[in-house]
């Protein structure tokens, strides 16, 4: 068919008779009506949600229309406005602003001098600077939604108690402000009481909320399990590094505790005492991943001066940094030792604990006329040639 044709077509022949009605005409006419004055009432009203946070406060985008999307836009502007200008007066940054409106929008309909007020007062009373609370309200807003009474104070109370200073309660809950959330009775309690089964003493229990606040909110099951492998690993409460231990072990889902210890063997050849050593010198090291021990293992192997026992010795090597520690200085050691500047390479250990500057006085500048000291710096972008600027 041509397409004059086509186009010359009545369509109304193709629609049934009811919705060519009057009646039919007239209710679907309301309803657009009706449709295009709501919108003409909620574009603005919602639109000025949006413009209050992205043009005034200037967040971003996407955090204004998240918040946008959420707050009703009717007639609120004003408590918005109150409770952003609230926040930046108590030193929020942009960045924590706009986080705490992501994880919780809500937080701006909240009751300013009934419900937000007075739980920062909380915090005042205790010791925490502006920078502290402003941290911690903007790591888990939800804090400013729990009851006072029943939560945050006895939180608050607890951890003090525990940890004796503000500074160290302000650390804690920077890194898990879950704590004021969890009922200390039901759940806290029952946990401290299991570690101290265990041997721990309170100022070890204090430690290691401290350094690994999360091991505290875990199932009585899964701290127990932990507890047990640190236990069958020879690891002594004596021993400072034991906390570390225990944190390190349960920051690790069942599993892959298991599959961390075969790594070591399979990977690095580690004997069982090489493990059991490691884990009580330097915990922290079992959380490097298997592809990072591949590529050190690699570059140590490589220089042909290294080998697993070098790691076993020095494991705190594999945390060291590839690309800005590793492989320029073994560089530079391996260029020393073609031009007889050096009979033997140093220690695994010696080699990385230097600092950068260190380093370049030992080993580049006394050698300035053999090796240009942009091959260990510049290419690199190291801080020792900048250090030596400023000083």
């Amino acid at each position: 068919m041509a397409l004059h044709t086509l186009v010359g077509i009545n369509l109304t022949c193709l629609l049934p008779e009811n919705l060519l009605s009057p009646a039919i005409f007239k209710f679907r006419r309301s309803l657009a009506v009706s449709a295009l004055s709501t919108a003409c009432e909620t574009e603005p009203s919602t639109s000025s949600v949006y413009y209050l946070l992205a043009h005034k406060h200037r967040l971003s985008h996407d955090v204004a229309s998240r918040v946008a999307s959420v707050l009703s836009p009717v007639g609120r502007q004003k408590k918005y406005d109150s409770v952003l200008a609230f926040f930046v007066q108590m030193g929020f940054t942009k960045a924590q602003l706009e986080r705490t409106l992501n994880l919780r929008p809500h937080v701006l309909a909240a009751d300013l001098e009934g419900t937000i007020k007075p739980k920062i007062k909380i915090f005042e009373d205790l010791g925490f600077s502006p920078e502290e609370i402003a941290a911690v309200v903007s790591k888990e807003p939800v804090i400013l939604h729990v009851s006072l009474i029943n939560k945050i104070i006895p939180a608050l109370s607890w951890l003090k108690g525990m940890l004796g200073s503000s500074k160290k309660v302000a650390k804690v809950l920077r890194d898990n402000g879950r704590l004021l959330l969890t009922d200390f009775e039901k759940h806290i309690l029952p946990n401290i009481r299991i570690l101290m089964s265990h041997g721990m003493t309170k100022d070890e229990v204090a430690r290691l909320i401290f350094v690994y606040p999360r091991v505290i909110l875990y199932n009585p099951e899964t701290l127990i399990r932990c507890l047990d492998t640190k236990d069958k690993m020879g690891i002594s409460w004596s021993s400072k590094m034991s906390v570390y231990a225990v944190g390190v072990i349960c920051s690790m889902p069942n599993g892959s505790w298991e599959r961390k210890l075969l790594a070591f063997q399979e990977i690095l050849k580690f004997s069982n005492n090489e493990i059991i050593r490691t884990l009580q010198r330097d915990p922290k090291v079992f959380c490097i991943s298997e592809d990072k021990m591949r590529k050190v293992k690699q570059i140590l192997l490589e220089t042909g001066k290294y080998d697993n026992s070098s790691i076993a010795e020095y494991p705190r090597a594999l945390m060291f940094s590839i690309e800005r520690r590793l492989k320029p200085r073994f560089e530079v050691l391996g260029k020393l030792e073609s031009r007889g500047l050096i009979e033997e390479w140093p220690s695994l250990g010696y080699v990385c604990r230097l600092a950068d500057k260190e380093f370049c006085e030992e080993y580049v500048e006394p050698y300035m006329s053999e090796i240009d000291e942009d091959f260990y710096l510049g290419k690199r972008a190291l801080s020792c040639k900048r250090e030596t600027q400023l000083t």
